[in-house]
């Protein structure tokens, strides 16, 4: 992880996202709000979302790279879980593409000069 004073916080805050991804992923599709955006938009930007907050937390190189392989490991599983654990969802492999591409464009942004936005308002 980066030097953060307060890097359990942001660390749990993380973990806490990605379990409402996971929550939201996994209840029916009718306990949801409409929104007006497709479904694979929605899948990558929540793994968008996730990896761009791996990349404040995570130094680059192969400890992000491993988050990264980690977080399409979760969508993965929550696709296999869809199938096998709901009634009302269903496994889509253009699910996981939409998430491959939100992980990428969130981890791009971690060789750019935003990769340490939150270390600068961590150590206000």
């Amino acid at each position: 992880m980066k030097p953060l004073r307060h890097g359990s916080t942001w660390l749990g805050l993380w973990l806490g996202a990605i379990g409402g991804v996971v929550l939201v992923c996994l209840l029916p599709g009718a306990d949801l709000p409409k929104v007006p955006i497709s479904d694979k938009v929605e899948h990558a930007l929540a793994f968008f979302a996730l990896s761009v907050a791996a990349g404040q937390l995570f130094l680059r190189g192969k400890p992000l790279a491993i988050v990264a392989l980690g977080l399409l490991a979760l969508g993965v599983a929550i696709e296999l879980a869809q199938a096998l654990l709901t009634t009302s969802r269903m496994m889509e492999s253009g699910d996981i593409v939409a998430d491959a591409i939100g992980i990428a464009a969130g981890v791009a942004l971690a060789w750019t000069p935003l990769r340490d936005v939150l270390l600068r308002i961590d150590h206000l």
